[in-house]
């Protein structure tokens, strides 16, 4: 048995977790909720539903898309269906978490809960730092930062809404996009195939692209674009390697 699955107790790895709430990942999502408040102060938003919004939709794009839409008049359902297919972007983070941190004792509840917190940066953190904990201590970790991190901003929202209103549009635009640029060079670093470098390229150059010929759907035709053309290549790869003696 490994040694290091006897250190600790669920307890301990929790609050191991918690502590990752220091981590250059967390504090820069903090920087962007601060942003994001500031946005939905000068939108109107009142500060108690800005709060709930931010720990029951969690993902800060959702957010962002369910501001724009009650700004814009649309209706509940068009709001939900926006925020939903927002939000699918999400599901193969969480595919590629699963794996990593359940044992075959880990009730499925359990899983679809904690399956809230994964957002780009509690994917990120995770991921670079799973390995080096006891499987069977996994799940106790990553409640621990997934839970601290939302509780943390819905705190931050709650302090810094009433200061933040006056920030110039560019600060606050800034701080927003701190979280996708950490995001981006996080991935682009701890890559570990090639097809992921073409994914990611793909999708930044065909992204300016299609926001010139179809700005409704860029992200989406982008996304699956430079995701089709990875595939692709990674398929080409594998045969190439599969016909070689």
């Amino acid at each position: 048995m490994d040694e290091r699955a006897t250190i600790g107790s669920d307890r301990d790895w929790f609050l191991a977790g918690m502590r990752g709430i220091f981590s250059l990942p967390a504090m820069i999502l903090m920087l962007s909720f601060v942003g994001f408040s500031a946005f939905t102060a000068q939108s109107g938003i009142p500060v108690e539903q800005v709060v709930f919004m931010t720990g029951i939709v969690w993902a800060l794009p959702a957010k962002v898309i369910l501001v724009s839409s009650i700004l814009g008049g649309a209706n509940v359902l068009a709001a939900f269906i926006a925020v939903t297919l927002s939000s699918i972007r999400l599901m193969p983070m969480v595919a590629a978490l699963v794996p990593e941190i359940r044992t075959e004792k880990t009730p499925t509840w359990l899983l679809l809960l904690l399956s809230h917190f994964v957002a780009i940066t509690a994917w990120v953190f995770a991921m670079e730092r799973i390995q080096t904990v006891p499987r069977e201590h996994r799940i106790a970790f990553f409640a621990g930062f997934g839970i601290t991190l939302v509780l943390t901003n819905m705190l931050l929202v709650a302090v810094v809404y009433q200061f933040v209103a006056e920030f110039p549009p560019i600060v606050s635009g800034c701080l927003f996009f701190l979280t996708p640029v950490y995001f981006l060079a996080s991935i682009w670093n701890s890559a570990r195939h090639p097809v992921i470098y073409v994914a990611l390229a793909a999708g930044l150059v065909a992204g300016p692209v299609f926001y010139w010929l179809v700005p409704q759907f860029d992200i989406l035709i982008a996304g699956l674009g430079g995701g089709t053309l990875a595939w692709l290549a990674e398929r080409q790869w594998r045969n190439r390697s599969e016909a070689r003696p």
